[in-house]
């Protein structure tokens, strides 16, 4: 029953990527990673942005 499952969470999920960027902490200065996933149409806005 599990495989059913996965596959059908599988379908929606073919046009979306996990984007990783490194960002510096206004607080103390170090770096930290921020995560997202969105569609692929987003990913040149997340990267953008600061």
């Amino acid at each position: 029953m599990a495989k059913k499952v996965v596959a059908s969470l599988q379908k929606g999920t073919k046009d979306r990527t996990k984007c990783i960027k490194m960002v510096r902490s206004p607080k103390t200065g170090a770096y930290i990673f921020k995560e997202e996933m969105m569609d692929k149409s987003e990913m040149n806005e997340f990267f953008k942005e600061k």
